[in-house]
């Protein structure tokens, strides 16, 4: 990860921090630290971004941002009858990636992925069932606040792309003989979904107890064994 990948996790993850300081503040002295927090934050973000500082706090200080959980991303995994992925050519960059984006407030995230694939290659489809569930941080994806990815199996009808105003192309790929440039974090997903494709189960980021620091004032002294 270089510096100023780290730069927008450590700043997401501070403004998350501010965000709950402020939300659970007490009395006006620990509302101002959480606001001098978001501030600082807002600071560590601009020197990797390339607006200017008083941009990134309006932006921090809006409304929208004040969440305190990582943002949640999916990805639309459809497959023809070949096996072959569908593949999206981004707008932005002309970088080769799954249908997909953000969770919408006041949608689940089933909604979310037919939507994105509607609105991205014109396809009308069905969600089936969730692939995986991957940590940005640890598949390199290239984003400047902290985001899970869901993949979605999702299956359509009519298997033609339309594309709209959000993509240039759209085509299936073989998942041995996909095209560059990906856009990041897709290249490493798209096999790892494929894998619980074919043996039924969903892949997620392992973790466990005994690897991660666990607080303990809240166990009345019992440890982990």
């Amino acid at each position: 990860m270089d510096l100023q990948q780290t730069l927008y996790l450590i700043a997401d993850e501070l403004r998350s921090i501010a965000t709950l300081g402020q939300y659970f503040a007490t009395n006006p002295y620990e509302a101002d630290r959480a606001h001098r927090s978001l501030q600082l934050a807002a600071r560590i973000a601009a020197l990797a971004d390339e607006q200017p500082l008083e941009v990134i706090q309006a932006i921090f200080e809006n409304e929208a941002w004040l969440r305190a959980s990582p943002m949640m991303g999916v990805d639309a995994a459809v497959f023809n009858e070949k096996g072959e992925i569908l593949l999206i050519k981004r707008h932005d960059n002309a970088h080769w990636a799954m249908p997909g984006g953000l969770v919408e407030v006041g949608e689940t995230i089933s909604e979310a992925v037919v939507r994105e694939l509607w609105e991205e290659a014109g396809m009308k489809g069905e969600a089936k069932q969730v692939l995986g569930i991957f940590d940005g941080r640890l598949w390199q994806s290239r984003s400047k606040f902290h985001i899970m990815n869901f993949v979605y199996q999702v299956e359509c009808q009519d298997l033609t792309p339309n594309i709209g105003t959000e993509a240039l192309d759209a085509r299936f790929f073989a998942p041995d003989q996909l095209p560059s440039p990906m856009h990041p974090g897709h290249d490493l997903r798209i096999p790892k979904s494929i894998e619980a494709l074919k043996t039924g189960k969903a892949f997620i980021d392992p973790a466990s107890a005994h690897d991660i620091e666990l607080q303990n004032f809240q166990q009345n002294g019992d440890t982990l064994a």
